[in-house]
C-alpha cells in the first residue's frame, strides 16, 4: 500500500465505529497521523489518537479539535462523519427529536469545521469531506427527518465548496447507500422478520448486497487526498448503483 498521505493530518469524527473507523484506519494505512473525536474513542486502535466529544456540544468539539489539531501538529484532513439516524415518516418523529437529529447531523459539521478551519487554512493539501447519504437525493420509506437532515449536508457542501476553494480548501461529500454497519444491524434486529428486511435492502440495491463501510471509507480517502486536488463541491454516490441505475426486473423462472 503506497504513503501517499505521509505528512498529512487527519481529524476524523465518528471515529470509533462503522464508516468512520474503517475510514481512519485507511488514512493511517495510507500514512497520515489520524486523530478521532467520538463520544466513546476507546473502539479506535492504535495507531489512531482518541479524542471524546459530542458534535452537539460547542465547547466540547471546540476542545477536542484544538487538543487533536495541537497532537498532530495541525489538520490537513476533516472528514465529518458523525451522525445519527432517525426512521418514521413526518408524523412519527416528535420536534424534540428532529432538533436532536438536525443537531447532531447538520449542526456537528457545522461545529467541527468552525473549529477545524483556522488550521485548514495553514495547510497547503486541506480536505473536508462530510458523509451524507443516498437519501439526501432519493426518496425512501420511513426516513423523513433523517433525508432532510441530510439533504441539508449536501447543501451544506456545496455551500462549504464554494465558500472555502479560494482559501485552498476543497469540500466533498460521500453518498452511501445502504452500509452493512453496526446501526443497520441494529436496524435489522428490531425488524418483524430480520432476513426478509435484510434481504429487501440488498436488493435495493442495483448490486443485490449491502455497501461496505470499506467501501465508503476508500471513497472518503480519495477525496481527501492530493488525488483529487481538482474535485471540490462534488457528491460521490457509493451505492452500489441505487442512485443512477435503473435495472430491468429479472425474468421470473
Amino acid at each position: 500500500m503506497t504513503a501517499e498521505l505521509a505528512g498529512l493530518s487527519a481529524l476524523v469524527t465518528g471515529g470509533a465505529s462503522g464508516i468512520g473507523l474503517a475510514t481512519a484506519l485507511l488514512l493511517a494505512e495510507r500514512g497520515a497521523d489520524v486523530a478521532v473525536l467520538d463520544l466513546d474513542p476507546s473502539g479506535a486502535p492504535a495507531p489512531l489518537r482518541g479524542f471524546t466529544a459530542d458534535v452537539s456540544d460547542h465547547d466540547a468539539v471546540h476542545c477536542a479539535v484544538r487538543a487533536a489539531a495541537e497532537a498532530l501538529g495541525g489538520i490537513d484532513i476533516l472528514v465529518n462523519n458523525a451522525g445519527i439516524g432517525a426512521a418514521g415518516t413526518v408524523e412519527d418523529n416528535p420536534d424534540a427529536q428532529w432538533h436532536r437529529v438536525l443537531d447532531v447531523n447538520v449542526l456537528g459539521v457545522v461545529r467541527t469545521t468552525r473549529s477545524a478551519l483556522p488550521y485548514l487554512r495553514a495547510s497547503s493539501s486541506a480536505a473536508i469531506v462530510n458523509t451524507c447519504s443516498i437519501a439526501a437525493t432519493a426518496g425512501l420509506p420511513q426516513r423523513a427527518l433523517y433525508s432532510a437532515s441530510k439533504g441539508a449536508v449536501l447543501s451544506l457542501t456545496l455551500a462549504m465548496a464554494a465558500d472555502h476553494v479560494r482559501e485552498g480548501i476543497r469540500v466533498n461529500c460521500v453518498n452511501p447507500g445502504t452500509v452493512d454497519t453496526p446501526w443497520v444491524g441494529r436496524l435489522l434486529d428490531a425488524a418483524a422478520d430480520p432476513a426478509a428486511e435484510r434481504a429487501a435492502l440488498d436488493a435495493r440495491q442495483p448490486t443485490g448486497r449491502l455497501v461496505t463501510a470499506a467501501e465508503v471509507a476508500a471513497a472518503i480517502v480519495y477525496l481527501a487526498s492530493p488525488a483529487a486536488g481538482s474535485t471540490t463541491g462534488t457528491a460521490l454516490a457509493v451505492d452500489g448503483g441505487m442512485a443512477g441505475l435503473r435495472p430491468r426486473p429479472e425474468p421470473k423462472p
